[in-house]
């Protein structure tokens, strides 16, 4: 995303709003006929405690696939979406008869996997192999930036990363700083995570996705220029 910016002539500053910590836990992969990924961090979990590459691996969309080739797992397929579009690729792709499927996740989760897989017949198993805490507040840097007007665009990737932007920008103060910037999100649960905050604009995303979030500030950046 920051080379993305880049590109566009725009500067970015990183927040991150979630520590991941990494369990120890090696999952059973017997029987295991696919495994399924909601994140990035799913994938890096999974390829700390297991040297198995070479089961099918089903992610939630681009970015969540682009790291497992990375980590080099064989076969990669992406839903190149929300967890909807993954529910589709699987019962597409899979029969329930052909195994159980290991969803690789972290300890809180968005929406109901295994359940709506459950009710087409597949058996899921969750294993949770991370954390993801809220971090303990703004870094300085932000609060800085936020404070001092510099920032023009927010970007959220989740409904839980939005939230907790929220809480933290209300406990350092500087919740006021965001009536004048615009809050662009991945999705409408992330717009809406949001709350009661006043922005200077909210948009959504068109598709769940980087490149679908990209268009959008492209847009935004070109009604800018025009004035």
């Amino acid at each position: 995303m920051v080379e993305a910016l880049t590109a566009r002539g725009v500067g970015a500053l990183v927040e991150p709003l979630l520590e991941i910590h990494f369990r120890e836990t090696k999952p059973d992969l017997s029987g295991v006929a696919a495994v399924l990924c909601t994140s990035a961090n799913g994938v890096q979990a999974l390829a700390r405690v297991s040297n198995e590459r070479r089961l099918p691996l089903y992610a939630v969309g681009d970015a969540t696939a682009a790291r497992a080739r990375a980590l080099g797992f064989a076969t990669v397929h992406s839903a190149g979406g929300n967890l909807a579009d993954l529910v589709s690729l699987v019962a597409e792709r899979l029969r329930p008869q052909g195994g159980l499927l290991l969803h690789a996740a972290g300890s809180e989760v968005a929406g109901d996997l295994v359940g709506e897989l459950g009710r087409r017949g597949f058996a899921v198993r969750r294993e949770v192999l991370y954390e993801a805490r809220p971090a303990a507040g703004l870094s300085v840097v932000a609060k800085n930036a936020l404070g001092t007007g510099a920032i023009d665009f927010a970007l959220f990737y989740s409904p839980r990363t939005a939230a907790i932007f929220a809480q933290l920008a209300m406990a350092a103060g500087v919740a006021p700083a965001c009536r004048t910037i615009t809050a662009l999100s991945i999705s409408r649960a992330a717009d809406a995570a949001l709350g009661a905050f006043v922005w200077h604009r909210r948009l959504v995303a068109e598709r769940p996705d980087q490149p679908a979030l990209l268009a959008q500030l492209d847009r935004a950046l070109a009604e800018r220029r025009r004035g």
